[in-house]
């Protein structure tokens, strides 16, 4: 299996359109997303998000907050596990929260995760997004599953 991950910050007019931009500014804008929960298959690879075909069907775990609140500090962040028999991903957020507050709990949950399913931590990767709202903004972190895209997509 092969992974990108990626992450993004913007703002915009509406909820709606902060979010949008985020997406695009991570490069998933223009795909639509599947939701999917934490695992990972063995031996994942995480590699650079390549072009995606626009309205392609592409599943992620998504970590996502928007803000309204001029002044407010949002962050999502994400852990990544990988290990030799499979990997786990968990995803945080948070608003007004210390970033490095953040990326201990996602640590600790992934890590739990691993442990639970006694498998060793060969790699671990935590990408985050954090921006100050101006008057909308909206932040994204994202595992993107790859398997089924490949030659350029």
């Amino acid at each position: 299996m092969k992974i990108a991950i990626v992450s993004g910050k913007d703002e915009g007019p509406t909820k709606l359109n902060a979010f949008d931009n985020a997406l695009t500014d991570a490069g998933i804008g223009d795909v639509n997303l599947i939701k999917v929960s934490s695992m990972l298959s063995e031996n994942t690879k995480i590699t650079e998000l390549p072009t995606l075909k626009p309205g392609s069907m592409v599943n992620c775990v998504l970590s996502e907050i928007t803000s309204d609140n001029p002044g407010d500090e949002i962050s999502a962040v994400l852990a990544v596990a990988i290990g030799k028999e499979l990997g786990c991903v968990v995803e945080t957020t948070g608003i007004n929260k210390n970033e490095d507050d953040l990326i201990d709990e996602a640590k600790f949950m992934v890590t739990y995760m691993m442990e639970k399913r006694n498998v060793e931590i060969e790699e671990l990767i935590v990408k985050k997004a954090t921006a100050k709202v101006k008057e909308i903004a909206s932040v994204v972190a994202s595992v993107v599953y790859l398997e089924e895209w490949k030659h350029g997509c």
